[in-house]
C-alpha cells in the first residue's frame, strides 16, 4: 500500500494529497472501483450529485477494510439545486444517498454567475459547517472574483477551489491568487483528459525515470503541493495513478513540463459560460 501526504487546509483540516475521481463512473461499478482503491492506498475520494454515483460511494464507504474516520470524502453540490434552502435539502438528500453521519468536503460545483445564488448557497454552506454537518467546505471552478465576493459577504473564504489543471492549462495567475489567499488547489482533469498523455517531452522526462507518462504528470502536480484527483476505472492504472512517491523529478525536469502550458489548453468549459450541466 502506498502511502501519501496530507495537505493542511486553511481551516486545520487535512486532505490526501491523491484522490480518486469518480465521474463518468457508473453507480453499480463504484464499490469495487473504491475498494480497488482503498487497497491501493487512496483514502480520498470525490464525487458528485451529478455524477450520479454518490450511493454506490456510500457503500464503498460502509464496506471498505478500514475505518471510516480514515476516509476523506468529497461531493459537489449540483447547480439546480444552488440556494440557502435548496442547499440545505439537497445536502440532506446527498447525506441520504451516501448514509454518511458527517462529509468531509462540500463543494460548489460551478459558480453560474448568472443565475446569482452562489452567495446565498455559500451562506448555507458555512452553516452546514457551523453545525458540524460537514468538516471542511469549498468550491469548484470558481473565477478570483467569484471568490473575492464570497469572502466579502461571508467573511469565509473555501478551503479549497477544484479547477482544471494539468500540463496544458497551468493556470499560473489564478493559483497566485489562491497561495495569497491561502485556498488550496485540487486538480481535476489533472491528465487533460488523456491529451497530454501523448506528449513526446513528457514521455522522454518518464522513460528516464522508467515510470508511465502519467506518473510523471500526477508527480508533477505533487511537487508544486497541488492535490490531484486522477480518474481511471481500470485497477493496474487506479494502483499506477498512487505510486509516485519512490521517484522526485528535477528543477530542470519540473520547467521542461511548465513550458508545455498553452493558452488554448483547456479542455473543459469555461466557469462563467457553464449553466445547469452539473
Amino acid at each position: 500500500m502506498t502511502q501519501q501526504p496530507l495537505i493542511e487546509l486553511n481551516d486545520g483540516n487535512t486532505i490526501p494529497q491523491i484522490g480518486l475521481g469518480v465521474w463518468r463512473t457508473e453507480d453499480a461499478d463504484t464499490p469495487r472501483v473504491i475498494a480497488e482503491a482503498i487497497a491501493a492506498g487512496y483514502r480520498h475520494i470525490d464525487t458528485a450529485q451529478a455524477y450520479g454515483n454518490e450511493e454506490g460511494v456510500g457503500r464503498a464507504v460502509r464496506e471498505a477494510a478500514v475505518p471510516r474516520e480514515e476516509l476523506f470524502i468529497t461531493t459537489k453540490e449540483r447547480t439546480s439545486h444552488q440556494g440557502y434552502d435548496s442547499t440545505m435539502r439537497s445536502f440532506d438528500e446527498s447525506m441520504g444517498r451516501l448514509g454518511l453521519d458527517y462529509l468531509d468536503l462540500f463543494l460548489i460545483h460551478w459558480p453560474v454567475p448568472m443565475h446569482d445564488r452562489y452567495v446565498d448557497t455559500w451562506k448555507a454552506f458555512v452553516e452546514l459547517q457551523k453545525q458540524g454537518r460537514v468538516r471542511s467546505i469549498g468550491v469548484s471552478n470558481f473565477l478570483p472574483e467569484h471568490i473575492e465576493r464570497l469572502a466579502a459577504e461571508t467573511g469565509v473564504l473555501p478551503a479549497v477551489n477544484q479547477l482544471e489543471l494539468h500540463p496544458y492549462y497551468q493556470q499560473r495567475d489564478v493559483r497566485d491568487f489562491h497561495t495569497r489567499h491561502n485556498v488550496a488547489i485540487q486538480s481535476y482533469s489533472p491528465l487533460g483528459s488523456g491529451a497530454v498523455l501523448a506528449d513526446a517531452e513528457i514521455g522522454a522526462i518518464a522513460a528516464a525515470h522508467g515510470k508511465s507518462i502519467a506518473q510523471v504528470i500526477i508527480r508533477w502536480h505533487v511537487q508544486q503541493g497541488l492535490i490531484v484527483l486522477p480518474k481511471s476505472v481500470t485497477p493496474s492504472r487506479i494502483r499506477e495513478n498512487i505510486a509516485v512517491f519512490d521517484f522526485e523529478l528535477s528543477s530542470e525536469e519540473m520547467a521542461r513540463i511548465g513550458a508545455l502550458d498553452s493558452a488554448d489548453g483547456k479542455t473543459l468549459p469555461e466557469p462563467a459560460e457553464m449553466s445547469n450541466l452539473f
